[in-house]
């Protein structure tokens, strides 16, 4: 008779014996090769009493640089154990096997490719306990996190969430950071130590930023972050922006917002965008994070429009956006190599291109200045052409050049301005703006930049000629050009 290799995997349930299956009791009893994957659990004191041998794996928490190692260390020698010997290896796991055991997930993967008959016999869960002793229903919404390995963006607090795997302060402590992400400092979190275990079990309640704070954190640690309905939090979501922008679109919302359109829109998306610059040219993070929220707005008014009739969702667009930072970024999420950002940009460039070849778009029949938008700003415009343009070689060989063409548009325009034509002045004023833009380009430098950094100036030597007007008690009825220029001379000497 042929014997098969297999693997039994047992769950010792939370620790408490009166929980353990007498099922569960036999096989351990009955196991000539029993392993367990960590001796820090309460049923091994039973094991222990009752004579039972085993092996534990607990040398390869002490060996391994990660977690993952571990696991699949463990995978691989129970894997080797059950093909060396042809018969049954038991490996006993705290609490139940299908819950946070991430041994039980590799072997279930690995153990059909090698022949071995895997069979899997639960045990109490943590989650059994869980649920009894900190006194929720897991209907009204749960999710089960990994302290190891959660972020914020995975936190729903619209559901009860139990954090696992909390095994040191350490590791309480990056939830903790995890969680004030989203909850308030003095949010109430719940710890649980032990749970079910006699004599062993501990349940405290903490303020989050007292979370790392309390003792005891080990095995069988857990947190639990109960579900709410607080504004505070729920408005810390993206799901809640989404809902806020749906009513406010609603027949039951707001009636200027169900009466927009795009076009009509439009402008809006444009003057927040040159708010949110201003921000950044005065170094003002706060109003930043205010002026980005008005944008946010704009892409979901927008997206929400196109929701309602069925064209895309907010989502759509998270997806795409998504697909092209991973697209586009082959040397991070791929097998490419950039070194500095040169290459970076090389490789965006090429994986722009072979987007549209996938589209159909083939690139000769596209002009070298496809691509600009048409309405950007017309030094940003003219800027991105001429950058276009330098590509195959159509620029001035020196900057030199580049001047002396400068005076020759200036020479057309003073001679357009003579000649009385509002609209051959017009074009060779832009002539002129163009050159100066070609300059900015040939020296590296951005026109809109440069500009805006002047206006600026202005701005602030403007407002130190109002400033002395009315320390003086003057309007500018009362001042002359030669006062005025003199408080401009000395603002220059302070800005």
């Amino acid at each position: 008779m042929t014997i098969t290799a297999s693997i039994t995997i047992i769950g010792l349930g939370t620790g408490d014996p009166d929980q353990l299956t007498l099922g569960i009791w036999r096989r351990l009893q009955g196991a000539e090769r029993l392993y367990l994957r960590t001796e820090d659990h309460p049923m091994v004191h039973m094991l222990q009493d009752h004579g039972i041998a085993y092996t534990t794996y607990d040398n390869l928490y002490e060996a391994k640089a990660s977690f993952p190692e571990v696991y699949e260390g463990i995978a691989a020698d129970l894997i080797r154990l059950a093909l060396a010997e042809q018969g049954e290896v038991l490996y006993a796991v705290p609490g139940h096997p299908m819950v946070a055991e991430s041994t039980v997930q590799i072997l279930r993967e690995q153990c059909p490719a090698h022949g071995i008959e895997l069979t899997i016999l639960g045990g109490e869960s943590f989650l059994d306990e869980a649920f009894t002793r900190f006194g929720f229903d897991p209907i009204d919404g749960f999710q089960l996190l990994d302290a190891t390995s959660m972020t914020t963006a995975s936190l729903q607090p619209q559901m009860h969430t139990i954090i696992a795997q909390v095994y040191d302060v350490h590791t309480a402590s990056d939830v903790k950071l995890s969680l004030m992400e989203m909850y308030p400092d003095d949010y109430e979190v719940v710890i649980g130590h032990a749970l079910g275990v006699r004599d062993q079990e501990s349940i405290v309640s903490v303020p989050l930023h007292e979370l790392d704070h309390a003792e005891g954190f080990g095995n069988l640690s857990l947190i639990w972050v109960p579900r709410t309905e607080r504004e505070d939090v729920r408005n810390r979501t993206f799901n809640r922006l989404h809902e806020i922008v749906q009513i406010l679109r609603s027949p039951e919302g707001c009636p200027w917002d169900r009466e927009q359109t795009h076009q009509s829109i439009r402008k809006n998306l444009i003057e927040e965008m040159y708010e949110v610059l201003e921000t950044i040219d005065d170094d003002d993070p706060d109003a930043m994070c205010e002026e980005l929220g008005d944008v946010m707005l704009q892409v979901m008014l927008h997206s929400q429009m196109e929701e309602e009739t069925g064209a895309f969702t907010v989502y759509d667009v998270i997806q795409k956006l998504n697909e092209k930072l991973l697209f586009r970024h082959p040397h991070v999420f791929g097998s490419n190599q950039a070194d500095n950002s040169e290459e970076a940009l090389q490789n965006w460039e090429q994986m722009k291109a072979e987007e549209k070849r996938r589209k159909g778009i083939k690139p000769e029949q596209q002009s070298i200045l496809s691509g600009v938008p048409r309405d950007l700003p017309g030094l940003m415009k003219a800027y991105k052409i001429q950058k276009k343009a330098a590509k195959v070689g159509f620029d001035w060989e020196k900057i030199e050049d580049v001047y002396d063409k400068i005076d020759e548009e200036l020479t057309e325009l003073k001679e357009a301005v003579g000649s009385g034509d509002a609209d051959h002045t017009l074009e060779e004023l832009g002539d002129v703006l163009f050159a100066v833009v070609n300059v900015a380009r040939y020296l590296k430098l951005d026109p809109e930049e440069a500009l805006s950094s002047t206006n600026r100036k202005f701005l602030r030597r403007f407002e130190y000629i109002e400033e002395q007007l009315r320390i003086s008690g003057k309007s500018f009825d009362q001042t002359d050009l030669l006062e005025m220029d003199r408080w401009w001379t000395e603002a220059k000497t302070r800005t």
